[in-house]
């Protein structure tokens, strides 16, 4: 532990977190990749370093676990002051007087609703599905396919999930202030989002309705046909599905992955392709991902 505080007392903020997200990776290695060559649902007679767009996918592990949380500081900061400067004196009184455990359950089900409907949303609207399909342009899923997330999609279903947590107060972080909710929140959809991208044959049927499982979110990636409806939108919690019309688990488990989209073969034109216009279809489009 002091080894690590002195680190970072010596690094620049930019450099300490990408050596901390380098050991995350490591771990998420070791960890699933063994399962995945235990448990997989598709064999493949390669190795994991050898996986197609390795390199691009480990830039968008870095990219991804760096870039958001920069960009959502100063938009969830002026939040915070914006609703401290205008509702009345002790809004969020009553989330604060709350015991911890029922706080954090409270606020992990407002984000989780709030993250649903931006990851819905971003398959309904043509310029958030720009830069949606990015994620779901892998033919093939595993844990590192998590990844492959555009920045800025990462951001816009962040906040999707973070601004009803400050405007019920159950979340009120400022300026030089850490609240923790929004960051544990955060954290377990992340590492949440590792295991059901993995290439794994898990359905844990008895939970399947209660907690995402690689099934579940498997059929959130299958390749669409035209005018069929994408499902499973949620991050952890298949209840807002089963809610809202979209929760689909067949028995089978999907035959295609991918999108119709062309999609460029390079992280740069990834990052700049949702900004030159529709993207171009393949010679058989499925189109807009129907909601």
């Amino acid at each position: 532990m002091e080894f690590w505080l002195q680190l970072q007392q010596r690094l620049p903020p930019l450099a300490f977190d990408a050596i901390k997200f380098g050991n995350g990776l490591l771990l998420l290695l070791l960890i699933l990749a063994p399962l995945e060559r235990l448990f997989a649902l598709r064999r493949r007679p390669r190795v994991w370093w050898r996986r197609p767009d390795l390199a691009t996918d480990l830039a968008y592990y870095f990219l991804s676990s760096l870039l958001p949380s920069r960009l959502l500081a100063l938009p969830l900061a002026a939040l915070a002051w914006g609703l401290a400067a205008g509702l009345p004196p002790g809004w969020g009184d009553w989330s604060q007087a709350l015991p911890a455990p029922p706080r954090f359950v409270l606020a992990f089900l407002v984000a989780e609703c709030g993250f649903y409907w931006g990851h819905r949303a971003m398959h309904r609207w043509p310029l958030l599905w720009r830069l949606h399909l990015i994620h779901h342009s892998p033919a093939e899923l595993d844990w590192l396919a998590n990844t492959r997330a555009h920045p800025l999609d990462l951001v816009f279903t962040r906040l999707c999930g973070y601004v009803p947590l400050y405007l019920l107060g159950l979340a009120q972080g400022g300026p030089g202030q850490l609240d923790t909710v929004p960051l544990l929140i955060s954290l377990a959809g992340s590492v949440w989002g590792y295991l059901i991208h993995a290439n794994l044959r898990w359905r844990w049927r008895p939970l399947q309705r209660l907690i995402a499982t690689p099934a579940f979110h498997h059929w959130h990636h299958e390749r669409l046909a035209p005018g069929q409806a994408a499902c499973n939108y949620a991050a952890l919690l298949p209840l807002f599905d089963l809610l809202f019309g979209s929760y689909r688990v067949p028995a089978a488990w999907p035959t295609r992955y991918g999108i119709d989209e062309i999609v460029a073969p390079d992280l740069a034109g990834q990052l700049v392709q949702p900004f030159a216009g529709p993207p171009r279809l393949s010679e058989t489009p499925s189109g807009l991902r129907p909601d």
